[in-house]
């Protein structure tokens, strides 16, 4: 009716899944990611995963831990589940996605690659370390999921800049391998791996500091923009 608004300028956005049943992740997705490390690419995908209490809004503040001194960025395609199921055929692994959303996997590089193991829950679930967003995009509306261009910046520069066309693993292809070995359900959120042009692997690497703004978008999903406190 156009009768009830809010403007814009006083809302404040969540992220539009914000306590799903499972952030699922997915390490070493992209081919230029892979090349940009000197790392072969992967038979199977490489599963991790982030507690929901990682989750943030579009537009809501990183809060810098004081245990990292190298956390870095990554924009990536998520996909949220809407029907659920187990052992899912790929012709109809697409049936179970609701929609898509931009999702930045923020990361402590320390914490992943040198702590705790070398497991790489810690560095990737510190509260705020999944900002999400702007709003689902319904799959019907998304022309071609694996032909979007997906990019970051930091403080307006260009960081990464990529296709979704450089998947090695595709959503149907994951949504398949995943309901593998849990069942998913519905609001459960994917996130399907990042391109080139994280901070990590820069030389000499550039990680985010207090102060530093990050913006990440995909083609047909939007805009996030989060600011490192």
């Amino acid at each position: 009716s156009g009768q009830h608004r809010v403007p814009r300028a006083a809302a404040r956005l969540l992220a539009p899944v914000g306590d799903p049943e499972k952030v699922i992740c997915v390490g070493l997705n992209y081919h230029d990611h892979c090349q940009e490390q000197g790392a072969k690419v992967p038979r199977e995908p490489l599963i991790f995963s982030k507690f929901p209490s990682a989750i943030t809004g579009p537009f809501d503040d990183i809060v810098h831990p004081q245990d990292t001194s190298e956390l870095d960025w990554e924009v990536e395609l998520a996909a949220v589940i809407g029907k659920g199921g187990r052992h899912i055929e790929e012709a109809a692994a697409l049936e179970h996605v609701l929609g898509f959303t931009v999702a930045n996997d923020v990361s402590a590089r320390d914490w992943q690659m040198r702590r705790n193991g070398r497991q790489w829950l810690l560095g990737k679930t510190f509260d705020t370390f999944c900002p999400l967003g702007p709003a689902i995009v319904t799959r019907e509306a998304v022309a071609d999921v694996h032909d979007l261009w997906i990019r970051c910046s930091v403080n307006g520069q260009c960081m990464q800049d990529s296709s979704t066309r450089h998947l090695i693993f595709g959503v149907p292809a994951l949504v398949t391998w995943v309901s593998r070995f849990v069942t998913l359900a519905p609001g459960d959120v994917l996130l399907t791996g990042t391109p080139a042009g994280v901070g990590v692997f820069r030389k000499p690497p550039v990680f985010l500091k207090r102060g530093d703004e990050v913006q990440c978008e995909i083609e047909e999903l939007g805009t996030i923009c989060n600011r490192v406190v």
